[in-house]
């Protein structure tokens, strides 16, 4: 780093400085104009003296400013990013060797010497630091790798980025847009194997994750061969052991595709397990990619929902698609006068838009003594005087029939389930909704999701919250406005997930226990993918059916195979959760137990983790995304064979130069503690010498 430093000036013209240098003059002459005592030299340095002590005193009221301008250098950054993914050690070239390419790939850093700054990372499904010759990742997303390197080195001096891989990814989105964002050249070192192979695989497998028990449901296998012409694939379809479908199909080309579909029945309640085999054939690449599992979730019948209202709004018609994207509930919608015309029995959750249950003799009477749960969803057609009566979750006070524009903020102490970290960053950049104006109180227990933002003031003001209102559970968003949501959601991302996951999360918890139990363990989700930590929530109600997390809740997962895994869980608000980390693949059941006063209660239940097989779908590598990398960056694709050019090639890069930063400071040079000391001296000196002269 060099500093230099300079006087400028403020408001106060330059040309001040000699009219000082003057007025310094002047007084000195004043005062030792006439003869002393004094002898002539002594005479003459207390005139210099007194001269520049006021000369000094005079230029600071002028206000002069410090001026110090400093220049750092900044070595350009050398990005080395290294797929570390299971496909890489799987379908190699011949003569290919993992940890000396990896050791070959280590010493770019010490060729480029001192005046690069190099950075060295490995990826699979996340980034991380230093390179690796594991390869044993389950996933592949070169997008997502690209985009947390252009988030950490942003406004830095990216020279280069290294992407070492074979160009094959089954996560995340195209890489050549994500790399747009680089500003920088990428070099590609092209790994793995283009030459097709004989090999036959499953490339996909479309399916309904959930059927309905008694129904046939269709899966679509898309089987795939290479250099296999004049070969059969014999699929088979096997649930617990038990072939239950097979289809042989000719393969007649050397690149060969073909989407199959199979019908199966679900004849069996609970998450089944259905194994997608294809016989191996001679001389076959591999077949790790012949094989493929999938978990069908078979529910006795689909859980109901009804959804009232008082008019007509664009919001109905999202909230029931958002909903119904969960295939385990069905959504009603009616009008409140036709409600007495229903079989409200038959429903276990009751969504009121912009309306109350007052309205219909028989569903008061129906939500009160059947203790069922409401969704209230606000707007400006609410009549809030009788929302006030009805519950007392929460009170909106208005004195005027006016509404306003607030954004979701969410927050972060609510512990009822839990969002995924994507949905919640969605949720903060939707549009706003339109809420009742006026004064909100909440009960005590009441647990706040969503909060209002007020234009860039966050408010305590709820936006979406859950309550108990005496054993029965509540919900209320106090705005309308959820089909903005879906619109911009879809404009932005091209999907609706975090709409959906919200409302489907929402509905989960309210209708979660609708049978009253008072101990209720159960899984995040019924499916967990390999690698995938395993999230428990349990509930525990005492007697009056509220909830409570004295006690302690133990769990024990027992696998297939016999192994045991047990856990504690962890108080979260009211209730508990427990994350047991990752754990084998399997089947897995569960139990737990807790003490409530004399009580011992238990809970089961059921899990799976599924294996991955993505990393063998695809067997020759994708060199055409990696010269096109190269390409579109100014860059280069490089083989294996040529890692060692890579050092020459970026130092002859003149793209990739030293950045310097220029940094100017401006200060009063009044506030330089040293010129006031220096001023001190200068009159201290004087006085001193004018005292041992008798002149004083």
């Amino acid at each position: 780093m060099q500093l230099l430093f300079s006087v400028t000036w403020g408001t106060v013209s330059g040309w001040w400085t000699p009219i000082c240098l003057l007025l310094g003059l002047l007084y000195a002459w004043l005062l030792y104009r006439s003869p002393s005592g004094l002898a002539k030299k002594i005479r003459y340095a207390l005139f210099a003296a007194r001269t520049i002590a006021v000369f000094i005193t005079s230029f600071l009221l002028i206000a002069p400013l410090v001026r110090s301008v400093s220049y750092t250098q900044q070595k350009p950054l050398v990005l080395i990013v290294q797929d570390n993914s299971q496909s890489i050690g799987t379908f190699k070239p011949g003569g290919f060797k993992p940890d000396q390419f990896v050791g070959e790939l280590a010493k770019l850093k010490e060729q480029l010497g001192d005046k690069y700054d190099v950075r060295e990372f490995n990826f699979s499904r996340d980034l991380k630091d230093s390179l690796s010759n594991k390869f044993d990742g389950k996933q592949t997303n070169i997008s997502s790798a690209l985009d947390k390197l252009n988030e950490r080195f942003a406004n830095q001096n990216i020279g280069a980025l290294v992407l070492v891989t074979d160009g094959l990814y089954n996560q995340g989105s195209d890489p050549l847009y994500e790399a747009k964002n680089l500003k920088t050249s990428v070099y590609t070192v092209a790994l793995g194997d283009t030459t097709a192979r004989r090999d036959l695989l499953i490339g996909n497998v479309n399916y309904n994750k959930t059927a309905f028990l008694g129904n046939d449901f269709v899966i679509e296998v898309l089987a795939e061969a290479f250099q296999a012409n004049g070969e059969t694939i014999r699929l088979n379809v096997s649930e617990d052991g038990k072939q239950v479908a097979n289809q042989n199909v000719e393969v007649n080309s050397d690149n060969f595709r073909k989407v199959i579909p199979l019908k199966l029945n679900a004849d069996k309640k609970g998450i089944r397990k259905f194994t997608i085999d294809i016989t191996p054939v001679k001389n076959e690449l591999s077949v790790q990619n012949n094989s493929e599992t999938i978990y069908v979730d078979v529910l006795d019948a689909r859980q109901k929902i009804l959804l009232l209202y008082d008019g007509p709004h664009p919001d109905i018609s999202t909230i029931k698609q958002g909903i119904e994207v969960n295939k385990n509930y069905e959504v009603k919608t009616s009008l409140l006068t036709d409600a007495a015309s229903l079989k409200l029995t038959d429903y276990s959750l009751v969504i009121l838009y912009q309306c109350v249950s007052n309205g219909s003799g028989a569903l008061q009477s129906f939500i009160t003594k059947g203790k069922v749960p409401v969704w209230y969803m606000l707007g400006a057609q609410t009549d809030l005087p009788q929302f006030n009566n009805e519950q007392k979750a929460i009170q909106v006070y208005s004195n005027r029939n006016q509404v306003q524009e607030v954004f979701p903020m969410p927050a972060s102490d609510f512990s009822l389930f839990t969002l995924s970290d994507s949905t919640r960053n969605k949720l903060s950049k939707l549009p706003p909704l339109i809420a009742p104006f006026g004064n909100y109180r909440t009960a005590g227990n009441d647990q706040l999701l969503l909060k209002q933002r007020i234009g860039e003031v966050p408010t305590p003001y709820p936006l979406l919250l859950f309550g108990d209102d005496n054993g029965r559970r509540i919900g209320v968003l106090t705005g309308e406005g959820l089909w903005r949501w879906s619109l911009a959601e879809y404009q932005s991302y091209g999907n609706h997930h975090a709409t959906e996951e919200l409302l489907g999360q929402c509905v989960q918890y309210l209708t979660a226990n609708s049978n009253r139990q008072r101990f209720r363990v159960y899984p995040a989700k019924n499916v967990f993918d390999e690698g995938e930590n395993i999230i428990l929530n349990a509930e525990l109600y005492n007697e009056a059916l509220q909830l409570v997390n004295t006690p302690d809740i133990k769990i024990n997962l027992k696998s297939d195979s016999g192994k045991n895994y047990s856990f504690l869980f962890t108080r979260s608000g009211q209730s508990y959760q427990l994350d047991a980390g990752t754990l084998p693949v399997g089947d897995y059941g569960y139990t737990a137990s807790a003490k409530l006063g004399d009580q011992n209660l238990t809970a089961n239940g059921r899990l799976t983790i599924k294996p991955l097989n993505l990393e063998t779908r695809q067997t020759a590598a994708d060199h055409k995304l990696l010269a096109a990398l190269a390409q579109q960056s100014g860059g280069q694709m490089l083989q294996p064979s040529q890692v060692g050019q890579l050092a020459d090639l970026i130092q002859k890069n003149e793209n990739i130069k030293t950045v310097v930063y220029e940094d100017k400071h401006y200060s009063d040079l009044v506030g330089v503690k040293w010129i006031f000391v220096f001023i001190v001296a200068l009159l201290s000196a004087e006085w001193f010498l004018r005292k041992r002269e008798g002149e004083v």
